[in-house]
């Protein structure tokens, strides 16, 4: 649509249509409010900023636009007509269904974060669909999302902008690599908008979003990222969400409108909690594959054993070899007590599971059990192999630093239960793992950022499930029945929270896991980075645990030389200190039960 020059009088017509009000004007698009006399209707008109440069331009823009006006999703706007007025092709679409993002956010101050992300999760909805069926958008605006009285959002302006290519290009050799890449674009642009909702003001002062795409990097040196200085306080998951949809890194950005949607889905049902999102799913795939496949040789290592011996002890050693098994058995003997009536109570000890279910029920738990790998491809069954490998150094490290008199066998088990999340991820949804680890690779170090910080791996969840791995894995636990004692126990302690001595056995438990688990994690980290993060860790726990550097590097090298290690220092209060023939009596609490020791233990 040709402009006016300042000294010529305004359009006030386009082709049929009476021009009422210019809504928005970007580098690649316009978007007119017109009355259509013919229809008696109020329409929002869509046109590209220049332009189709040749026939051939002209007739694939109306092909494309016819196209994407044939796809139907509740998300995106139905076109009311596709057409040219003197080669300025344009789509309309009826002014009933809504005022434009811009003319909400004018109109009212910055909406909550959870009503942001329901808006721009909507958005993606629709993005996602039309990507999938081959179309792009290439202009993403505010003035393309449409709002009506009910929050129900739609988008408009689908395959309006297209690319400018040379007069005499072959469009049908271009097109596909074309709409590929403005897809990834239209997913930045679904960030953007949710950055500026979250912050109440134009991203970079800019209303046109593909200027400051340009100005972000890698194109330009800008980086966009969520400040603390926001209308309402913005709940840390969805900061990671926000954070990674505009990250300066392109390799860590959202890559498709669906993945981001899951991740804005998923917290949002998280925080609604009601009962769907990524814990639903999770829960609905291990109905369907269990929850972890029986190593290789797992079935036969117990037939063997449980032939040579009856011994409790001894079955039970052969059982904690095979995680998928000691959990199959933990679940099935806890279900046998809810359905029982022993609601409160849990064990978590793997000798009274063997000697409650009887061997008859150990094969039986054992024969439900996928056998190795499962679901997953070899790839993917060896990443789980060395993550459970890691688990079980993790274990074999709690044991070691738990204090005297507690069971080694639930020290074992609570450190691989607050593990569970990561496992449980790893074999289900092992794409969600991979990108998981993906973010928590420290990006390229710049001028401005020579050491730059990895993602840790909360935000990482965040960014991609929309919760974190420890709710994962307490959503297993409660669905198994196990407790509200011990759905808190295997929760790993917060890395930015404090440590602080305790006298409650299962918080002396947890934080020994804790402990384990993340000097396991420090192991993990390049070698130059290992010893300080053993030390970090050990620095955190000591006061609480009445552990000193000897103690954790004798638990981490069990083969080298061992000095005594005091034990865990006594609560303030003598008197309710347990003592081994307390903690090992029958009918105590169902947490005590819980921490019944072994024999010679």
């Amino acid at each position: 649509m040709p402009e006016p020059s300042p000294s010529a009088p305004p359009l006030r017509s386009f082709g049929r249509f009476e021009l009422r009000a210019l809504l928005s004007k970007t580098t690649r698009g316009m978007a007119w409010l017109v009355h259509d006399p013919r229809n008696g209707l109020d329409l929002m008109l869509c046109l590209p900023r220049e332009q189709p440069n040749s026939a051939a331009a002209m007739e694939h823009w109306q092909r494309s636009a016819q196209a994407g006006a044939r796809v139907q999703h509740p998300n995106l706007a139905p076109v009311f007509e596709v057409g040219q007025v003197d080669n300025w092709p344009y789509a309309a679409y009826d002014r009933q269904l809504g005022e434009t993002l811009d003319e909400r956010l004018a109109r009212q101050a910055a909406p909550l974060p959870v009503q942001a992300a329901e808006w721009v999760g909507q958005l993606l909805e629709g993005l996602a669909f039309a990507h999938e069926a081959g179309h792009a958008h290439r202009d993403l605006q505010g003035c393309s999302v449409l709002i009506d009285a009910a929050d129900k959002v739609r988008l408009v302006g689908l395959e309006v902008a297209q690319e400018v290519f040379p007069a005499n290009v072959d469009f049908n050799t271009v097109t596909r690599r074309a709409v590929r890449e403005s897809a990834e674009e239209d997913v930045l642009a679904a960030g953007l908008l949710l950055h500026r909702l979250l912050t109440g003001r134009p991203v970079l002062g800019l209303n046109d979003l593909q200027a400051v795409i340009q100005q972000m990097q890698p194109q330009g040196r800008e980086v966009v990222r969520l400040g603390w200085e926001t209308p309402h306080p913005i709940p840390e998951p969805l900061r990671a969400i926000c954070n990674r949809a505009t990250d300066r890194q392109a390799r860590q950005r959202y890559h498709q409108a669906r993945s981001f949607w899951r991740a804005l889905d998923g917290w949002r049902v998280a925080a609604s909690q009601d009962g769907g999102g990524p814990v639903a799913l999770l829960l609905d795939k291990m109905q369907r594959g269990g929850h972890l496949p029986l190593s290789t040789t797992g079935a036969q290592r117990f037939a063997s054993s449980a032939a040579q011996s009856t011994h409790a002890s001894a079955l039970s050693d052969a059982v904690l070899k095979d995680m998928a098994l000691s959990l199959e058995l933990l679940r099935r003997v806890n279900l046998s007590l809810r359905q029982n009536g022993h609601q409160g109570e849990a064990v978590l000890n793997m000798q009274r599971a063997i000697q409650m279910l009887g061997l008859e029920g150990v094969q039986r738990a054992s024969n439900a059990l996928k056998p190795w790998p499962g679901l997953l491809q070899p790839a993917q069954a060896e990443l789980l192999r060395l993550q459970m490998a890691r688990v079980v150094k993790a274990g074999q490290v709690a044991q070691a630093l738990r204090p005297a008199g507690y069971d080694a066998e639930v020290v074992f088990l609570v450190t691989v239960m607050q593990n569970l999340g990561r496992l449980l991820l790893q074999y289900h949804s092992p794409d969600d793992a991979q990108q998981i680890r993906q973010l928590m690779v420290p990006p390229e170090p710049t001028e401005e950022q020579p050491n730059p910080a990895p993602m840790t791996e909360q935000a990482a969840a965040y960014a991609v499930l929309g919760c974190d791995l420890d709710t994962l894995g307490a959503a297993v636990v409660r669905y198994w029945g196990l407790g509200d004692e011990l759905v808190h126990m295997v929760r790993r302690q917060p890395l930015d929270a404090s440590v602080h001595p305790t006298r409650s056995d299962g918080e002396l438990i947890r934080l020994t896991c804790s402990l384990a688990n993340e000097l396991i994690d420090a192991l993990g980290q390049p070698e130059h980075r290992r010893r300080l993060g053993v030390e970090l860790a050990t620095r955190r726990y000591a006061r609480a645990l009445g552990l000193g550097l000897p103690d954790v590097l004798a638990a981490l090298n069990p083969g080298a030389a061992q000095a005594p290690r005091p034990s865990a220092p006594p609560p303030a209060d003598e008197a309710a200190a347990p003592s081994p023939a307390e903690v090992s009596a029958t009918g105590l609490s169902p947490l005590r039960a819980k921490l019944t020791p072994r024999s010679g233990g």
